[in-house]
């Protein structure tokens, strides 16, 4: 099992989709990755030398990936919601940010639904 940017590449996929299992590499950055260090996309991940894994890690090293992507998305959401702008507010509700309606939908973001009691007559 090859480790990338401390993570376990499964080995048994094909090179594209198993580098998209580092978070902040999708099926592009993939791609592009593989095509910089000169290996083919089809090769499963198995069947990599070690000097293609040192290419590879070379690659992706150029990227922020895993622990300092997720610090700096996290950053910018307490960015939002310390200057009180309109997503911040919303990320702070735990609300959906981007016009979406609430009234029916919308149950990932607002949690489990909490009943309200009728008003007495």
């Amino acid at each position: 099992m090859a480790r990338i940017a401390g993570i376990d590449i499964p080995k048994n996929k094909r090179g594209v989709i198993a580098l998209t299992y580092i978070f902040g590499i999708g099926r592009s950055r993939a791609k592009e990755v593989l095509a910089n260090a000169k290996i083919d996309e089809s090769i499963k991940v198995q069947d990599w030398t070690d000097d293609q894994i040192a290419a590879i890690r070379e690659q992706v090293g150029i990227y922020t990936i895993e622990g300092e992507l997720r610090s700096e998305v996290q950053l910018s959401i307490k960015r939002l919601m310390d200057i009180g702008c309109q997503r911040g507010i919303r990320h702070r509700l735990g609300l959906p940010l981007r016009g979406q309606r609430t009234k029916n939908n919308s149950r990932t973001r607002k949690g489990k639904r909490k009943t309200v009691a009728n008003k007495k007559k």
